[in-house]
């Protein structure tokens, strides 16, 4: 028998469809809403290192990466120009599994959704929580479609502007804003692009990844004045004026910019929830509880690690609080080491100057996040 009955998921993004998924398999009942009608996700490719495809085995979705996204094992560094400088090797963390890669992040919605729409009692969209009210034996829930539920528990995955934080902790911390804002775009992937390739000594980082077999994205990270908005019809042409002193594979994607390409832009901010992340029978996981940025391409896998640790800690527990607390002696700290360690490897950058704690603290950081969950 499970731990619990059921569960309501609020929140159709990574954390929420890893829930529905983990916990679907212990026996509990799934229901799942999403804000969104069209359940859309947005954005380019994303970059997957070795923790996040540990934790795509435990999900079930790594073949489907492998034939999906890409597979990729070291880092080429280069000067602007384009002049190679060194290269990084990062060993896979098991024998089976990948040592990285990068896949478009609407196909990894789509491999967890399809799951989702199996593994999930009722998903419902274009809805969310309006109220909850918590006795000793549930959480009744009333909806903004006018339905009600009874749960034994909730999870709020509902990202990093969450109503669930607001609702279950309303003197939490909003999200801020970090100084810095993330370019993406997703070009053809030439032949000779085999990896991530990082152009490094410019005010503006910037790099490619491959994401299929037949695709790379870029991503530059600028700093920029707080509240920076551009209309997306100026995007082609800014990206392409930040661009413009790189050479190599950034002068490739450059000259694949085209007035109709889709860019996205988005200001970067962070947020760490202080512990607990749950009351009663009420939990947060993914970004509404620790957003970061993605300087240690790592958000996707705290998201997924959050849900298998809660999967496996509702399996071993004898009671629904000792569960919850268990869950968060083992996410804070690790949690909370991505989110400020991300938000200092952009302070560095923002310095522009040069320091040794850069390379020193990412590869601290990816060696604390290889080690067992």
């Amino acid at each position: 028998m499970p731990l619990i009955r059921n569960a309501l998921v609020v929140g159709g993004g990574i954390a929420g469809m890893s829930a529905a998924l983990v916990l679907s398999r212990l026996g509990i009942e799934i229901d799942l809403v999403d804000q969104d009608p069209d359940w859309r996700v947005y954005g380019a490719g994303i970059s997957i290192t070795g923790p996040t495809l540990r934790a795509f085995q435990h999900l079930g979705i790594l073949e489907d990466f492998r034939q999906h996204g890409y597979c990729a094992s070291d880092t080429r560094l280069f000067t602007p120009q384009g002049h190679p400088i060194g290269e990084i090797a990062t060993p896979p963390l098991a024998a089976d599994l990948p040592a990285g890669g990068g896949i478009m992040r609407p196909i990894l919605h789509e491999m967890l959704a399809s799951r989702t729409r199996t593994a999930a009692a009722d998903i419902r969209l274009g809805v969310t929580v309006d109220s909850l009210t918590e006795d000793a034996e549930g959480v009744d829930v009333q909806f903004s479609d006018g339905r009600e539920g009874r749960y034994d528990l909730v999870i709020g995955a509902d990202g990093i502007y969450s109503r669930m934080r607001t609702l279950l902790f309303p003197e939490a911390p909003r999200p801020r804003f970090t100084g810095q804002a993330c370019w993406r775009i997703t070009v053809p992937r030439p032949p000779q692009v085999t990896g991530v390739e990082m152009y490094l000594g410019a005010p503006i980082k910037a790099g490619v990844n491959p994401c299929a077999a037949d695709k790379m994205y870029l991503f530059a990270l600028e700093s920029i004045a707080p509240n920076t908005r551009h209309t997306p019809a100026d995007l082609p042409d800014l990206l392409r004026q930040r661009l413009s002193g790189f050479g190599g594979a950034i002068a490739f994607v450059r000259d694949q910019i085209t007035d109709d390409s889709i860019i996205n832009f988005r200001p970067l901010e962070a947020l760490l929830l202080p512990g607990p992340w749950h009351t009663g029978r009420t939990i947060l996981i993914g970004d509404a509880a620790h957003a970061t940025t993605p300087h240690l391409a790592s958000g996707a896998g705290m998201a997924m690690e959050d849900a298998v640790v809660l999967g496996a800690e509702l399996a071993a527990a004898d009671s629904l609080p000792a569960a919850l607390s268990a869950f968060m002696a083992r996410r804070f700290d690790r949690a909370a080491l991505v989110v400020n360690n991300s938000v200092r490897l952009g302070e560095i950058e923002q310095s522009g100057v040069h320091s040794e704690e850069h390379p020193r603290l990412m590869n601290a950081t990816m060696a604390a996040l290889a080690q067992p969950l």
